[in-house]
C-alpha cells in the first residue's frame, strides 16, 4: 500500500464520524479501488458552474511504460496544470483535528474508515493556506492545480493554496 493510501487509513480510523456530532450522508455502494467512478457517483454531485468536473479529471489513462505503471493525461486536463482552479468534493482528513490544511479531496463521500473512495483520478491531494474546517458535506475550494504525470504516491492531482470559497 502506498504512503499516502496508508496514513489516509490510519487518520480515517482515528477520527469517527461521532467526534464531529455527524454521520456520513447516505450514498450507494462503495467501488473498487481503481476502478472508474460509477456515474451514479457523480450524480451525487451536480456540475457546477465554473467549478472543474470530475468527469473532467478522470479523463486519464495508465499507461505501462517501462516497468511502471504512468497516468496519460487528456488534452484538456494537461491545460489544466498550474492554473487556479475550483474543485468541488468531499474531505477525507490527514490531521487529527476539526480543522484540516492538509487533506484529500474526493469525488466521492467516505463511507469507510479504511477504504479509499475511488482510484487517483477521484482523488485531489489538498495543501490549504488556512485550516478549512472539517464536514460530511460537499466544499468547493480554489488553488492552484498541479497535474501530476510522476508522483511517487500514486496521486495524479494537486490543490495548493486552496481557499474555501462558492461556486459562482
Amino acid at each position: 500500500m502506498n504512503r499516502l493510501a496508508f496514513a489516509l487509513a490510519i487518520s480515517l480510523g482515528v477520527v469517527p464520524a461521532a467526534a464531529f456530532g455527524q454521520g456520513p450522508p447516505s450514498q450507494p455502494e462503495q467501488p473498487q479501488l481503481g476502478s472508474p467512478i460509477p456515474p451514479e457517483f457523480l450524480q451525487s454531485l451536480p456540475e457546477l458552474k465554473g467549478v472543474v468536473s470530475w468527469r473532467t479529471l478522470a479523463q486519464v489513462e495508465p499507461v505501462k511504460v517501462k516497468d511502471r505503471v504512468v497516468p496519460q493525461f487528456a488534452d484538456g486536463v494537461l491545460k489544466l496544470n498550474a492554473t487556479e482552479v475550483k474543485l468541488q468534493g468531499f474531505m477525507m482528513p490527514l490531521e487529527m483535528g476539526d480543522k484540516q490544511k492538509h487533506f484529500v479531496l474526493s469525488a466521492m463521500p467516505v463511507t469507510c474508515a479504511f477504504c479509499l473512495p475511488g482510484g487517483p483520478e477521484a482523488l485531489v491531494e489538498v495543501r490549504a493556506k488556512t485550516a478549512v474546517k472539517y464536514t460530511f458535506e460537499p466544499v468547493v475550494l480554489t488553488g492552484k492545480l498541479a497535474v501530476l504525470k510522476d508522483d511517487p504516491n500514486g496521486l495524479y492531482y494537486r490543490l495548493t493554496d486552496a481557499v474555501p470559497t462558492t461556486a459562482k
